[in-house]
């Protein structure tokens, strides 16, 4: 089969299941398991050998591991509810460098730290100031976070 060929079978069979549900399970222990799952996937594609370093053929196959698209997918869910969080400047009035960024609740428990809206809030507060900029223009938002977040 062809390389475009194995690709598309990639994006409709495996990646499909991969990221489905991403946000709930991309932070558990068993992630770990399912990258070395998708780096077989990948060798296999490329057709490299099994102690080949994955970086270069994520790359060339233009393909986000499994940590990647788990940081994608919790951002997109922050932007898309932004209107459920509270920004800093809702809650106090002092005007400083993070006016913009989400307020980050007091957590003291493991769990709700690895929990979707308490990790989105730390992972989008990380972003640039530009990318938090076009946050309410969802199509360039997703330009350039594939931009930025491309391996390199």
């Amino acid at each position: 089969m062809s390389l475009d060929v194995l690709r598309s079978t990639h994006f409709s069979y495996d990646h499909s299941i991969i990221s489905y549900g991403i946000i709930l399970w991309g932070n558990s222990n068993h992630s770990e398991e399912i990258f070395k799952i998708q780096k077989r996937i990948i060798r296999i594609i490329m057709n490299s050998s099994k102690n080949a370093s994955c970086w270069q053929l994520f790359k060339d196959l233009n393909i986000l591991p499994i940590q990647s698209q788990y940081i994608f997918s919790i951002l997109l869910f922050v932007t898309k509810n932004k209107d459920q969080f509270l920004s800093n400047s809702q809650v106090h009035k002092i005007n400083t460098r993070q006016t913009s960024d989400l307020y980050v609740p007091t957590a003291n428990l493991a769990i709700y730290q690895k929990g979707i809206s308490y990790s989105g809030i730390k992972i989008y507060n990380h972003l640039p100031t530009a990318i938090k900029a076009l946050s309410g223009d969802k199509n360039k938002l997703i330009q350039t976070s594939f931009k930025k977040t491309s391996i390199t």
